[in-house]
């Protein structure tokens, strides 16, 4: 399942924040994009998942496993991505914020709950699906969000700067466990930190404006 970016690009108004590029990504690969802040790498992801601010323009294809999905609404288009901000809904406990995320093809109550359950055992969080998250630690906020992302089944995961708010211990142990959860699917990473590209990962930086 590649995800491809075929000339897109980003403009506000008559500035061009990014110029036409093109951009595969294989299945297993992390392709990380680097340059300035402000350059408009946030608003590229934006533009993949459909949710792009009106006072921006998008322009250029975007395929997943062959398929183009540019005009498909955000909820149909199988990406996942994970900001900066664990961005839990505090109305709701971990289990709720997880089954929220849970792909609907699985069906029922109770197996629901069993397979979040499971899940947060995954994260060394066990028994933790009533829990209310302001209980959380900062890491163990992190790994919730990233697990809700990797509960929905994405065909590609998008990472929107996610390691940027954590101490240097909970950063590494977060990039190792969304390396193994994401191994197989395709990884399209913003970071200013070259630290957090993985070992079989590569880093792009468009011609930003």
């Amino acid at each position: 399942m590649t995800l491809e970016l075929r000339a897109v690009s980003i403009a506000l108004g008559p500035r061009v924040l990014i110029p036409p590029f093109d951009l595969t990504v294989a299945p297993g690969e992390t392709v990380t994009l680097m340059g300035p802040s402000g350059g408009g790498k946030s608003s590229l992801l934006a533009y993949l998942t459909g949710h792009l601010p009106p006072a921006l323009a998008g322009s250029g294809r975007v395929s997943l496993g062959g398929g183009d999905i540019t005009a498909r609404p955000a909820h149909r288009r199988g990406l996942g991505i994970l900001f900066q901000d664990d961005l839990l809904f505090p109305h709701l406990s971990v289990g709720g914020n997880l089954l929220f995320g849970l792909s609907r093809s699985l069906a029922g109550r109770a197996a629901r709950r069993a397979a979040v359950e499971a899940a947060l055992s995954e994260i060394e969080l066990p028994g933790g699906f009533d829990r209310d998250v302001a209980t959380l630690s900062g890491g163990q906020r992190a790994r919730v969000a990233l697990l809700r992302a990797m509960l929905a089944q994405p065909r590609a995961l998008l990472l929107d700067e996610p390691f940027g708010r954590l101490d240097v211990p909970l950063r590494a142990r977060m990039r190792e466990l969304v390396w193994r959860m994401a191994a197989k699917i395709p990884v399209l990473l913003v970071t200013h930190d070259v630290a957090d590209v993985p070992p079989n990962g590569f880093v792009v930086e468009p011609c930003i404006t």
